[in-house]
């Protein structure tokens, strides 16, 4: 359609128009055929538009298309809108589980790979990685389980003082200290740095495409970016969970110490005696699959990272509540596991 057909059309307003000499015209696009149909108004006919066929059968289609009123979609409401939103839930939990066994299995193949070959370990990556996650974390680590042991000593003293036992307040702080509250106390605070560091940082590079970057160029970023990440947490959270245990330890000996008048030797020669080294061993084994989950689930968020900054935040929120939460259960099945081991 000629450009000077178009603003002629446009120039006609809402004026009707008695008939339209088309034949002239050798090409037209949908616009100009809406132009003409409004030039015309209500009746436009057939027998009131002189034109090529080809040109008919454009302004037949646009006038076909322009009569089609839309039609408003009825929302869900009630029973079937929360069968819809169920539905989704269960989709979307499919998608999730689906989506996390690649990623386990893309990192074992990676672990394997490098188990085989050691010199494809960035010892610098890791090593920086460890000493960010992990020895930066002792002052917090230290000082929230200092806290915890410190509580559940006075809450200890004051229940059993109630039945002349407060004695065993040494034993309820080392059996919670050394087999609960060190492993979770340092696991939920690494989610809170480390996982949410992991989905930041690597977010930020698919965001930025480093990460297809990285493809192009025959890295794998698993190796570059998960491994490292996942190591760092395997070899430096045993330090952090016995940092943890001496810190409760040491608020619990506080405790018991200025509240209950028992001094420093006794408290820990019944520790030594009824307590015992099988309760921390217990609490430590629980360390690499807590590193694992964390780092995982860190690094997982950051992968599915989009290309907006809404994105980004999501995820590493994601990357926060889903550790936390692994971490919570993941401590859960470990106590029935022990406690069906009667250990």
């Amino acid at each position: 359609m000629p450009w000077w057909f178009g603003h002629g059309v446009a120039a006609l307003g809402e004026a009707p128009l008695e008939a339209v000499d088309l034949t002239g015209v050798g090409r037209m696009d949908t616009a100009g055929a809406y132009a003409v149909l409004r030039a015309l108004g209500q009746s436009a006919g057939e027998d009131r538009i002189e034109a090529r066929p080809e040109t008919r059968r454009l302004l037949e289609l646009v006038r076909n298309a322009a009569a089609q009123k839309p039609q408003k979609r009825r929302e869900p409401r009630g029973f079937y809108e929360l069968m819809i939103r169920i539905g989704r839930g269960v989709f979307d939990l499919g998608a999730e589980i689906f989506e996390t066994m690649v990623f386990v299995g893309h990192l074992l193949v990676v672990i394997m790979r490098t188990i085989a070959n050691p010199a494809r370990i960035r010892w610098a990556a890791c090593t920086s990685l460890a000493e960010r996650a992990g020895l930066d974390a002792i002052p917090i680590v230290t000082l929230t389980a200092f806290f915890i042991g410190a509580v559940v000593g006075l809450l200890g003293a004051n229940m059993l003082r109630q039945f002349g036992a407060e004695v065993f307040a040494v034993e309820l702080i080392g059996i919670a200290v050394m087999r609960e509250f060190n492993i979770l106390i340092t696991a939920i605070l690494l989610a809170g740095r480390s996982a949410s560091s992991f989905a930041a940082e690597i977010g930020s590079m698919k965001m930025s495409q480093e990460i297809d970057a990285m493809k192009v160029m025959g890295v794998d970023p698993f190796e570059a970016l998960v491994f490292p990440r996942f190591a760092a947490l395997l070899a430096i959270i045993p330090l952090l969970t016995f940092v943890a245990t001496l810190a409760g330890l040491l608020g619990g000996l506080m405790v018991t110490w200025s509240v209950l008048g028992l001094g420093p030797s006794f408290f820990l020669q019944r520790i030594l005696d009824n307590v015992g080294e099988t309760h921390f061993w217990i609490g430590l084994s629980k360390a690499p699959v807590m590193a694992a989950v964390v780092a995982g689930i860190g690094c997982r968020q950051g992968m599915e990272v989009g290309g907006d900054v809404e994105s980004l935040g999501r995820r590493v929120t994601s990357a926060v509540v889903q550790a936390i939460f692994a971490i919570i259960l993941i401590d859960a099945a470990f106590a029935l596991l022990y406690m069906e081991m009667d250990i």
